[in-house]
């Protein structure tokens, strides 16, 4: 494969998903991941069902990274989860404002991930590595693309390590955004965030709802497919496998595979990326 993987999965709402994804994930270790990080709910609703996920995935002897959303927290109140996480083993955060709850306003004592990562790094210096979000293709709640950028810039300046991206279908939007960060001073790894295609009615939901644009061709042809899984599977595999292909030959840092808690169409993809090695 040639470059460093990493998983994403969300925390399972029942005992039967918790086997499930149990079992993903042991089909997936065997890509040799960096790490695997879990999402966390708006609201603290999850972060029991966060901090689980993490436990057992330290626990299978992987490196776990746990969401850390700031909306609505307090400092104490953050200052202890920073505590939980290190006693658990986490050396990784992935550090991100989260979604506001409908008809919540921006109370709280962090507005802005950026907040966040400043005061992970001034209570606990450098005993975490931290992810933040990047948009290629701009944040939905954005004012402006510069107003988006700018926020990314400021994130990376208070002290992040590296950005793993929302998903896109569009190689340029990526490399556009790495080049303008970079002439901004934001210099840090950005690892595409890669999302398998294996419906269509999913991906489309999803998309409208956070801001990633699927190109008219994808849309087009995704649609004429119907209800016919089977090609909409093919399709995605190859539109995926071409794209990650791209990113890797232009020089992405590594790969960071939504996986939605499943793992056909990921292992499918590392096994072609495999196989499409130059031979030397």
């Amino acid at each position: 494969m040639g470059l460093p993987l990493s998983f994403e999965f969300f925390p399972p709402k029942t005992p039967e998903g918790a086997e499930k994804l149990r079992v993903v994930r042991q089909k997936l270790y065997a890509l040799k991941p960096e790490f695997c990080s879990v999402t966390y709910g708006a609201g603290g609703s999850t972060q029991k069902g966060t901090f689980d996920t993490v436990q057992a995935i330290l626990a299978e002897g992987v490196d776990a990274a746990s969401h850390f959303s700031c909306i609505g927290a307090t400092k104490a109140g953050v200052r202890e989860q920073l505590a939980t996480l290190k006693a658990m083993g986490v050396r990784r955060l992935v550090a991100l404002r989260g979604d506001l709850p409908s008809g919540y306003g921006l109370g709280g004592e962090f507005q802005h991930a950026s907040d966040l990562v400043t005061f992970i790094r001034e209570e606990t210096g450098r005993d975490f590595h931290i992810e933040v979000a990047a948009y290629p293709e701009i944040h939905p709640q954005a004012k402006s693309p510069e107003a988006d950028l700018q926020a990314y810039v400021t994130k990376v300046k208070a002290g992040a390590d590296s950005a793993i991206t929302q998903y896109f279908y569009s190689a340029d939007a990526y490399f556009r955004f790495v080049d303008e960060a970079r002439r901004h001073g934001a210099d840090v790894p950005v690892v595409p965030g890669i999302m398998p295609i294996t419906s269509s009615s999913q991906l489309l939901r999803f998309s409208d709802a956070c801001g990633a644009e699927i190109p008219r061709w994808i849309r087009l042809r995704l649609q004429a497919f119907g209800d016919d899984t089977e090609s909409i599977k093919a399709f995605g595999l190859d539109v995926v496998t071409d794209l990650c292909d791209r990113l890797r030959s232009a020089g992405a840092p590594a790969l960071h595979f939504y996986t939605m808690n499943q793992s056909v169409a990921t292992l499918e993809i590392a096994r072609r990326l495999a196989g499409q090695l130059p031979h030397h």
